[in-house]
């Protein structure tokens, strides 16, 4: 299992299953459908460090995706539970980078896993701009030492 050199926090993110709908020509969720399940823990993560829908619309503040790396390690089917259990693993000024981990919950295994780095927003600008200091502490708050 991955072991971060340090981590924010690691939570469960996500909680869900795979529907037929979810499935390709192969029988198996496709790729679209990870990065969709990976998205919504995405939201619950920032969340829990103020980062919240609220906060975005009211300061006129964004995040945007600017890297992500996926592994896929199992597949998954129609009818399959999974968890999404999530980490922060840096803070900076203007960028949160954060690990996702898509585990089978019957099986026990690792589905996928993903790395992001997200760069905070101002809307108005369009540009990168610092994380207010509540929200940074927040973050900060969590580190594993």
């Amino acid at each position: 299992m991955f072991q971060p050199r340090f981590a924010l926090w690691r939570t469960i993110t996500y909680k869900g299953a795979v529907h037929p709908w979810h499935c390709d020509h192969m029988s198996h969720m496709n790729v679209m459908w990870y990065t969709g399940k990976f998205d919504e823990a995405t939201w619950n993560l920032f969340a829990e460090v103020g980062i919240t829908p609220s906060y975005l619309r009211e300061q006129q503040r964004g995040m945007a995706g600017v890297q992500q790396n996926t592994t896929y390690q199992e597949e998954l089917f129609a009818g399959d539970v999974v968890e999404i259990h999530s980490e922060g693993l840096e803070i900076r000024d203007k960028v949160m980078r954060f690990r996702h981990e898509m585990r089978n919950i019957e099986k026990d295994t690792v589905a996928a896993v993903t790395e992001l780095i997200a760069v905070h927003m101002d809307r108005q600008t369009r540009k990168s701009c610092p994380f207010p200091a509540a929200i940074r502490a927040a973050a900060e708050a969590r580190i594993k030492r």
